[in-house]
């Protein structure tokens, strides 16, 4: 592995980290290039799927810390190829407010399988294929 390859990877696992940590908006824009592009494809959550721009995505960030009161990444497998990292994960959210028929406290579970494109270090596109679990 080079080491722009490993750069890339220990970036993509510090973002985890920070989005697991609950740091919305500005702690996450460093993470990023002014032009990101995070494209979500259709799941249970967004039936039509989703593109964010980078306001859209620390956006999201800060309204997903009134919703969860804790998120976790379980990385079950990671690949670097030059600039593309690809990674696969157990995703585990606590609600903080209600959900459906889920109450605070409800835990929600996906399989995510996250591809992205990183340019001088940072997430220049980020593709996530969500596979949520029946709630």
């Amino acid at each position: 592995m080079s080491e722009t390859e490993q750069a890339n990877l220990a970036a993509i696992r510090a973002y985890l980290a920070a989005l697991e940590s609950g740091n919305p908006g500005p702690t996450l824009r460093g993470f990023f290039t002014e032009d990101v592009l995070q494209i979500e494809l259709p799941n249970r959550l967004n039936p039509n799927g989703k593109q964010s721009d980078l306001a859209t995505m620390l956006q999201r960030s800060q309204q997903g810390t009134k919703v969860l009161s804790l998120q976790s990444y379980q990385i079950v497998s990671e690949i670097t190829q030059g600039s593309r990292v690809a990674v696969e994960a157990k995703w585990t959210g606590v609600l903080a407010v209600p959900f459906g028929t889920l109450q605070p406290g409800s835990e929600m579970t996906a399989h995510f399988a996250m591809f992205f494109e990183m340019r001088e270090g940072k997430i220049a596109l980020q593709r996530n294929y969500d596979c949520f679990e029946p709630w």
